[in-house]
């Protein structure tokens, strides 16, 4: 049987110096001696990788309003299941900088997409555009055209992306409402839907917010406070993180990878994006699946949609992007961008979340619980060091996170 030593320190990041801290790295990580095959998942699109573990798999596209190409990819139904059943819907929506493949690449009887499917229910996973698969749009290229095509935020993905997609979810399968799961930004793009949308809540049976982020004031993140504190303001900022697509330069990686993890044989992972924004717990990360993932993510974003993070945090508000005093007048109609109307959320809505969470602090949590109208229930996941990325890769996301959802989705 072929075998293949995974070396960690090749991983995403710096490549310097492939070879040192070997015996370290294999110390560190017994379990880093693993099949190849494994290895080859990185390697294979979102659908291909249901395809290879037995489900069935279908891609869609749709053309949102704004001129964006989204590709939905749909597990029908479980492994070896009838396929005429009619099957409530189950939408999932990926965080910042990720993409569908969030659902899929722990593997089956791990990903909340297979563990869904294999439930009885029709799955539908998301992609928001600017990522990899959604990487299109019907006049403008996101490179010679970076400027246009990059030009939107998060909010654009709730107030048109996230309705467009679950449109087409609903027509295809002749139902009349869904699930909707989100993880981190997919999160804040339904708080953004429902609150600028509010006839979208009807198409909702329940929302399940897995590591809700609306309110950002008291967030952790090293890579946010960095940029938020950046003096120089917007145009500094668009520097050092890229001025359409979300490209942090080597220099800013480089600092806070520094900063977080000193001599660390996880360096690769330190200076890999996601990992700097959203934190690594060790005890929750399967390593094996560490390839996987470095391979899939990032997946790709606008700048502009993490700028209006940091907007959020300096803030304090859940609001409409800030362009600045005239822009906003001319906009808006007055000096500040508008909030987001918690209050027009009317659908039932159950949060999850942790007390290591870098993105989604707990006091952040709290308010957002406490201002929308509809919370049915409010869960802390018990693992102390659970953090943000463990709400999609944790090793017992099925024990501690999932099998709760599955079970709340049931008795509704």
């Amino acid at each position: 049987m072929f075998r293949f030593v995974l070396i960690l320190a090749l991983l995403g990041g710096s490549r310097a110096n492939p070879t040192s801290d070997i015996d370290d790295i294999l110390k560190e990580y017994p379990n880093s001696v693993v099949e190849f095959s494994e290895f080859n998942d990185g390697d294979l699109t979102v659908p291909e990788l249901i395809e290879k573990y037995g489900y069935p798999v279908e891609t869609h596209h749709v053309i949102n309003s704004d001129g964006y190409i989204l590709e939905l990819h749909r597990i029908p139904y479980g492994k070896n299941q009838n396929s005429t059943i009619k099957r409530q819907v189950a939408y999932l929506q990926h965080g910042l900088l990720c993409s569908s493949a969030d659902w899929v690449i722990a593997g089956p009887g791990k990903g909340l997409a297979y563990l869904l499917a294999d439930a009885g229910y029709d799955v539908w996973l998301g992609n928001a555009r600017g990522n990899v698969y959604s990487r299109r749009h019907v006049t403008l290229d996101p490179d010679s055209d970076a400027k246009k095509f990059w030009d939107f935020s998060w909010h654009e993905i709730g107030t048109v992306d996230v309705p467009a997609m679950i449109d087409f979810a609903l027509e295809h399968t002749g139902q009349s409402k869904l699930f909707h799961i989100g993880h981190s930004q997919g999160t804040t793009t339904f708080y953004v839907m429902c609150s600028e949308r509010p006839e979208y809540n009807d198409k909702i049976i329940a929302h399940f917010s897995l590591a809700p982020i609306a309110f950002m004031k008291h967030m952790t993140s090293p890579l946010l406070q960095i940029v938020s504190i950046f003096p120089g303001g917007l145009e500094a900022a668009l520097k050092v993180i890229g001025m359409n697509e979300f490209l942090p330069n080597d220099g800013l990686l480089s600092n806070v990878s520094e900063a977080w993890c000193d001599k660390s044989i996880l360096q690769s992972v330190c200076t890999n994006a996601i990992f700097v924004l959203c934190g690594f717990n060790k005890a929750q990360m399967n390593t094996t699946l560490l390839p996987v993932i470095l391979k899939h993510t990032p997946a790709g974003a606008a700048s502009k949609q993490v700028i209006h993070y940091i907007q959020e945090i300096k803030s304090g508000f859940f609001r409409q992007y800030d362009y600045g005093l005239i822009k906003n007048i001319k906009i808006y109609n007055k000096f500040s961008p508008p909030n987001y109307k918690l209050a027009n959320i009317d659908a039932p809505i159950y949060m999850f979340n942790s007390k290591n969470d870098w993105m989604s602090a707990e006091v952040d949590v709290n308010r957002l619980y406490n201002e929308l109208p509809n919370v049915q229930g409010k869960f802390l996941v018990t693992d102390p060091k659970w953090n943000h990325l463990d709400f999609i890769w944790g090793i017992q996301a099925p024990e501690l996170l999932y099998n709760k959802v599955i079970s709340l989705m049931s008795d509704l």
